[in-house]
């Protein structure tokens, strides 16, 4: 059965009016502004880098870059840096922007390019330069707010960077993914993103990676605008390495660092430019606008963890590790079995073992301490922050109007966010990041727990955990997000 709205002429004329006025008015009451900032965050001192080594001096400048969005009513703050992670940078960062700026945690949104020749702030005498850093970053977001103009739109787009290849025995997730915000005609600023670890130019300089390479060349093409990448869901995946490459760099060793570093850097821009030429197509392509209302959200999602190994198999381990040495900072030669001596620690205290991420707390060091183990949390509780602590998984669920905008914390493999993309694409838009706030554990999938990968490993060989992943943390944690995007308890501005 069919209704219909009979009106008379003049009626008619003046339904439409108003209909028109409402919808003018609106549109006309939303205006989205936005702001960015820029700086070097280059250490001026040697530091421990995320490959272990020292560095000795800079091949290239490393950058924060913030940009900020107001839709009136509340800012949605896009951090992005130079780094493997912010780690001890993050909390700080957060009470700061929250009790002098007004901005939630929830809309501070801190995203690393996965960098590794830059300072890992896990060691304790990278403490420091985290602290720096935090000044340094708030200082940014301040100067982007300063500059707010508008009005502007964001404009998403997608595309493909082929040059990558996943190892975790799952198909290769290439997409490049991007939002353009545009005041009128003009590009202010794009953030976007891929799912690969970065090739890095040098064993012991610090530098940006081939994603630096390629901001720099966006930037010259585009001028004016502000290039800002964040990794994707690539913890399984990697640049791919020609053959040629590989033996090149295998004859330079003969020949010294310096050879090498010849070899890497020049492959680090080879990769940079495609990356770059793959992101200004994106950006001259149709692209879809989303700008609309901001709100965001931030939620624990709980991960399943293992049953731990016996008690007859931890003192079999015993035997083959140095077991009074305490928990050894990175890139100590035994950091690897910290969780072997914190095995040990907890059958021998009765430490009840963890079922799931949320018993244990991450200390800026990067050991996983269980919340009733008194000991550990009295020893560390410098190394612990009460408002904002380290604990697994965090979750941002942002929107820009309709458009989800994603960032999960850790290095997240990618079957995890092809399955959240999958879901959602067939609704409109989806923005999918990782790499997000504080430190860098692998997330894995069923399929690298299976096969003791590394990246199923990490959280005992770098966290000290006592216990490894359940095969299910990939179903839990694909689910979980799912139903956070899909919840409508999001939040306006605080």
């Amino acid at each position: 059965m069919q209704y219909r709205l009979e009106l008379p002429v003049d009626g008619m004329a003046i339904f439409c009016f108003c209909l028109v006025s409402m919808v003018s008015t609106e549109v006309q009451a939303f205006e989205m502004e936005a702001g960015v900032a820029k700086a070097a965050i280059t250490n001026d001192t040697p530091l421990v880098m995320v490959n272990g080594n020292v560095s000795e001096g800079a091949l290239k400048d490393i950058h924060a870059r913030v940009l900020v969005l107001n839709d009136g009513d509340g800012r949605l703050v896009f951090v992005t840096y130079d780094l493997n992670c912010l780690d001890v940078a993050t909390p700080l960062l957060r009470v700061r922007v929250r009790d002098e700026l007004g901005i939630p945690p929830e809309r501070l949104i801190l995203l690393a390019t996965h960098n590794h020749s830059a300072p890992i702030q896990i060691v304790p005498d990278n403490f420091d330069y985290g602290h720096k850093l935090a000044d340094t970053i708030f200082g940014l977001i301040q100067e982007a707010i300063a500059k707010e103009s508008g009005p502007v739109r964001v404009l998403f787009g997608t595309g493909k960077g082929e040059f990558v290849l996943n190892r975790g025995n799952a198909p290769t997730d290439d997409e490049i993914q991007m939002l353009k915000i545009v005041g009128g005609e003009r590009p202010l600023a794009v953030l976007f993103t891929h799912a690969t670890h970065p090739v890095q130019a040098s064993g012991k300089k610090v530098g940006a990676g081939h994603p630096g390479y390629a901001m720099d060349e966006i930037e010259n093409a585009l001028p004016g605008v502000q290039a800002m990448y964040a990794d994707s869901c690539g913890g399984d995946q990697f640049v791919d390495r020609p053959k040629e490459i590989i033996g090149r760099l295998s004859d330079a060793r003969k020949d010294g660092e310096a050879e090498v570093d010849k070899i890497l850097e020049a492959f680090a821009r080879d990769i940079g430019h495609q990356l770059a030429v793959a992101a200004l197509d994106i950006a001259a392509g149709d692209m879809v606008d989303v700008t609309g209302p901001l709100t965001s959200r931030m939620d624990l999602v709980s991960l399943p963890l293992d049953a731990p190994v016996s008690r007859k198999e931890a003192k079999r381990l015993a035997k083959r590790i140095p077991k009074d040495i305490g928990f050894v900072p990175y890139p100590h030669e035994d950091r690897g079995t910290n969780w072997i001596r914190m095995l040990l620690y907890w059958y021998e205290n009765d430490i009840p073992f963890p079922a799931s991420t949320s018993d244990l707390v991450c200390t800026d060091d990067s050991y996983m301490v269980h919340k009733d183990d008194e000991n550990h949390l009295k020893k560390y509780d410098d190394r612990l922050h009460d408002e904002f602590p380290c604990e697994y998984e965090e979750v941002i669920v942002a929107r820009i109007g309709d458009m989800p905008f994603l960032a999960m914390q850790g290095e997240v493999c990618s079957p995890i966010g092809t399955r959240i993309k999958e879901r959602f694409r067939p609704d409109g838009p989806i923005f999918v990041t990782a790499y997000m706030g504080e430190h860098n554990l692998y997330i894995p999938s069923r399929e690298l727990v299976r096969l003791k990968a590394y990246q199923s490993r990490v959280i005992q060989i770098q966290y000290a955990s006592p216990v490894g992943w359940s095969p299910d943390v990939e179903d839990v944690m694909v689910d979980s997000v799912i139903k956070l995007v899909e919840s409508p308890r999001e939040r306006k501005s605080e």
